[in-house]
């Protein structure tokens, strides 16, 4: 059995034992992309994206902590398509990031934006990536009210920062998580600001 087949395999098993249930694409997007993992309120989140993506033959990249990938267990992150970062350099995590998924054939990262403090918003990071890189999003998520996890519209982004928010808010409205009560509203801090930002980085590599 190759590992691809393994993996589809596991993840067959998952969904059948498990008591929530697989919401597949309904429009499979082919070639690199952000995967967008909302709301993020619980550790099974991890399983739930493995499951998703190993189901629709996917080989997923996902940022994490350097902590994560210390000692023996390093290994075993980076086989599940761990990338160790250095989150307190924020901007260096995006311009590594994006070089790799320039570099990489059919790139496929998955993020959670939402912020560690509850009621801190999301964070830009995977916004800042997938417009540097060219890359459309795909909004996964879990619903814990009706036991729910999948893979949702995928969108090309406008630059237009605040009107592709509201249409990520407009999914995430009805989606509570595994764990509702550390649910974050998807808002990015100073929406208009990061427009002005990427309007004035595009033009700044026109003029280059």
């Amino acid at each position: 059995m190759t590992s691809h087949s393994a993996r589809a395999a596991i993840a067959r098993v998952f969904w059948r034992l498990s008591p929530w249930r697989l919401a597949r694409e309904t429009e499979p997007v082919a070639g690199p992309r952000i995967l967008v993992g909302a709301p993020h309120t619980s550790n099974f989140d991890f399983l739930l994206m493995l499951a998703i993506a190993w189901d629709a033959g996917m080989r997923i990249h996902w940022l994490g902590k350097r902590e994560l990938f210390r000692g023996m267990a390093g290994p075993v992150m980076r086989a599940l398509g761990g990338i160790p970062v250095d989150r307190a350099n924020a901007s260096g995590v995006v311009d590594e990031v994006v070089a790799r998924a320039r570099r990489t054939e059919g790139f496929l990262l998955v993020v959670t934006p939402e912020g560690t403090r509850r009621g801190a918003g999301w964070r830009s990071g995977f916004y800042r990536i997938a417009w540097s890189a060219g890359l459309p999003v795909t909004l996964g998520f879990a619903d814990g009210s009706t036991r729910t996890a999948g893979l949702g519209p995928t969108l090309a982004l406008t630059g237009d920062v605040g009107a592709d928010m509201d249409r990520i808010r407009a999914f995430y409205r009805d989606k509570s998580g595994v764990r509702p009560q550390y649910r974050t509203e998807p808002r990015l801090h100073d929406e208009a600001g990061l427009t002005r930002q990427l309007a004035e980085g595009r033009e700044g590599r026109k003029r280059d």
